[in-house]
């Protein structure tokens, strides 16, 4: 395996403003932009993703809590474990009866004889005996000709009411003991697990999901406001948790360290992810930020070998995003490491995470799909190149912004082209793959794919109403 290239001894940190780990930034920056020679990473892009596929295996199916359940995967049918529901109740306020009325009123609770009734509210016990329930609406307290408290039908009550068994939630009316109640293999909404709640279920069997610990790195990055000369803002926080939850992830808790050694290696030793109600186990995944590269602050290649731990890989034939790494640990867990700068660390996790949370998820490989390119792309033999791109008029149109420390063509993308080494012509088929926030990529002549209006041939512009003022392209250039 070919070794990444090495940064500049000379550059000073923090010498590029976009990128958010200023040690890190030159390394980076030279390793993106090939400085130092073009030397590329045993792995091409397609096997970068089918190796991070392979490594894993399923994680097993095993109980969670309802709280933490919605989304999850059911592995195990859940059950009435007895009718319900599990008794009669009252389905309004009013009193339960035993036959016709006039009735004597009878402390709540007391077995009702015919011609008996007791005070009930909705959802109540029905009482042994009680056959009917009368609202209280419809009802009348009053006395007897010796003074005697009698309850009897009025208002608007109708002949003959309450009819036996009327406002009364019969006991297993929704289900019985040991009806299916919700199958195995549907991913779990809010009505799932009231419905399990209500069953008497306090967990769920679900398939495994990955637990992922985050550890980001660099001394120079601050957390809040506007970043000094020398600083830059955090740029993973945000948004990793949630990029995660979206490939099929829990987020496990997060960290930040410096730039030691020791640091480094007290991080990925074996320390238990912050999930509220989860299990006490170790995170199944740690992914790093920074320390990818070849300099002497980056720690992860040195930290992941004392630990016992191996290489899956070491570095992906792209750009950007080329420095990632991906290790597996003896004790099972994977440590992929990403990039420093934001963009290349969300192409990584995009190449080698994404089909990682998949695999250990029950999920299959990530989608590729094919788009017509909108522009003409030059050869860059050895790497594949990943391009945020604007859906225009059904083609993709490489975004603008897309350096390997920016966000503003990704924020703006409808997804990501994979170029092939040998380029681009115009109007090719080019793979593709959507966001993990956006929606799918149309295919060719589909949906998003849209008639290119005919142009005024004196103006240029598009036929239609004249613009008002000057035109403004720039939503369009991305």
């Amino acid at each position: 395996m070919t070794a990444e290239p090495q940064s500049d001894p000379a550059a000073p940190p923090g010498t590029d403003p976009s990128a958010p780990l200023g040690r890190e930034a030159a390394a980076q920056q030279d390793a993106e932009q090939g400085h130092a020679g073009h030397h590329h990473a045993a792995h091409t892009w397609e096997e970068a993703r089918q190796a991070a596929f392979d490594a894993a295996t399923p994680i097993p199916p095993g109980p969670v809590a309802l709280r933490i359940a919605l989304g999850r995967k059911l592995d195990r049918d859940i059950v009435a474990l007895q009718d319900m529901p599990h008794y009669a109740s009252s389905a309004m306020d009013g009193w339960a009866v035993n036959g016709s009325g006039p009735w004597i009123p009878v402390e709540p609770g007391t077995r009702l004889a015919p011609h008996q009734a007791s005070p009930i509210a909705t959802g109540g016990l029905i009482p042994p005996g009680g056959k009917a329930v009368l609202r209280t609406e419809n009802a009348v307290l009053g006395t007897d000709d010796e003074g005697l408290p009698v309850l009897a039908t009025g208002g608007k009550s109708r002949p003959g009411e309450p009819r036996a068994g009327e406002h009364v939630r019969k006991a297993g009316e929704e289900a019985l003991e040991g009806d299916t109640l919700v199958k195995a293999g549907l991913e779990l909404n809010p009505a799932h697990l009231a419905l399990a709640a209500l069953a008497g279920y306090d967990e769920v069997q679900v398939q495994g999901k990955p637990v992922v610990r985050l550890v980001m790195t660099g001394s120079e990055v601050v957390e809040q406001g506007t970043p000094a000369p020398g600083q830059v803002r955090d740029t993973f926080g945000p948004q990793l948790p949630e990029v995660i939850a979206m490939l099929g992830g829990i987020a496990g808790g997060q960290q930040r360290i410096g730039d030691s050694y020791a640091e480094w290696l007290a991080a990925l030793e074996d320390v238990l992810p912050e999930v509220p109600g989860g299990p006490d186990l170790p995170a199944d995944v740690v992914i790093t930020t920074g320390g990818t590269g070849r300099s002497g602050t980056d720690h992860l290649r040195r930290a992941v070998a004392e630990l016992g731990g191996r290489l899956i890989i070491d570095g992906v034939a792209m750009r950007p995003g080329h420095p990632a790494v991906l290790a597996e640990l003896p004790d099972g867990r994977f440590v992929l490491g990403l990039p420093g700068n934001p963009l290349a660390a969300m192409m990584a996790l995009s190449t080698v995470g994404a089909p990682l949370l998949a695999a250990l998820g029950h999920r299959p490989m990530p989608s590729v799909q094919e788009v017509p390119c909108g522009a003409m792309i030059d050869p860059d033999p050895g790497r594949t190149r990943l391009m945020p791109f604007r859906l225009l008029y059904g083609m993709a149109s490489p975004a603008q912004h897309t350096g390997p420390g920016m966000m503003r063509g990704l924020a703006a993308a409808d997804g990501v082209l994979v170029v092939p080494p040998h380029g681009v012509q115009l109007g090719e088929l080019v793979p593709a793959f959507a966001l993990p926030w956006g929606a799918p990529i149309p295919r060719p002549g589909e949906g998003g794919a849209k008639t290119k209006p005919r142009s005024n041939a004196r103006t240029g512009q598009p036929k239609g109403k004249a613009p008002s003022g000057p035109v403004d392209w720039s939503a369009l250039l991305g």
